[in-house]
């Protein structure tokens, strides 16, 4: 989760100084920010933002295989089979924290983060949470699928794939269900933030009550699987629009409602739109 991510780093990092500073990003490889002082570390969505007393915040998005890992400081740089991956590293004397396989990286002004988060809409996990106005930013489209606002993270920002499969499993409604006919979707707004909430200080996700290994979700992974519910099929398919669609999962029986393929434009007709033949 980057809310946990962005608080090892701000445990790492703030109110030390930079001694080590290596973006490995092209537009940023000759930029030095060594001799810096970092002021906090925190998220806002799925964005991580570092930020310096010089004024400026290295900016990262994981997307979705980035990390960022926190290491002890040691005589050699960090390297190893995966140093090809990495993308950023900033150290102190005690602690280094290596981004690897980031999908975004930047520096830019802490005055102007709003470039790269202010589109956000409410996070869930951050001190501007408001209910409300993620609700009326998840209504303002009542035809959309739900499983895709709930993925826009401009609806509300910390949503991702394995918390849009459970939140919509224990509502029991399908992730391709319209937003208008969504029953009581106050309700699941505050379902979502309560199951991150509960998870945001654990090492491993869990949505059952069960933190042993392959026991901690209701259908997140498990297609082709009995649901733990009611024994039918867990089934997977696609939410969003390419290229940013993403997979999740459902359980046809405990969550009625339109499923991925009704909801697909309809092939058309052989022939259908060419002129007619003269």
């Amino acid at each position: 989760m980057v809310w946990r991510t962005a608080r090892r780093l701000h445990a790492a990092l703030a109110g030390r100084t930079l001694t080590v500073a290596d973006l490995r990003w092209p537009s940023l490889a000759t930029l030095d920010l060594t001799g810096c002082t970092v002021v906090e570390a925190v998220s806002r969505g799925k964005h991580l933002l570092v930020r310096l007393d010089s004024g400026l915040t290295v900016h990262s998005h994981l997307r979705m295989d980035g990390s960022w890992r926190v290491q002890p400081t040691g005589p050699r740089p960090p390297g190893g089979p995966g140093a090809g991956w990495i993308r950023a590293v900033l150290g102190n004397p005690s602690w280094t924290a290596v981004g690897c396989r980031l999908g975004m990286l930047d520096v830019l002004a802490t005055t102007d983060e709003g470039r790269v988060v202010g589109h956000l809409g409410p996070d869930l996990l951050g001190p501007d949470w408001d209910a409300g106005r993620a609700q009326r930013n998840l209504l303002a489209d009542p035809g959309r699928p739900l499983g895709e606002a709930l993925l826009d993270q401009r609806v509300l920002a910390g949503i991702g794939t394995f918390y849009l499969a459970e939140t919509c499993f224990l509502r029991g409604v399908s992730p391709w269900t319209r937003v208008g006919d969504v029953p009581d979707p106050a309700a699941l707004i505050d379902l979502a933030h309560r199951l991150l909430a509960a998870n945001s200080t654990r090492a491993v996700q869990a949505t059952t009550g069960d933190t042993r290994r392959g026991r901690t979700e209701w259908v997140h992974g498990r297609a082709g699987r009995p649901c733990r519910r009611c024994g039918t099929t867990i089934r997977s398919g696609a939410v969003g629009t390419a290229p940013t669609d993403r997979v999740t999962y459902w359980c046809p029986r405990c969550q009625p409602g339109p499923g991925a393929a009704e909801l697909r434009p309809p092939r058309p007709a052989r022939g259908a739109g060419s002129p007619p033949s003269r």
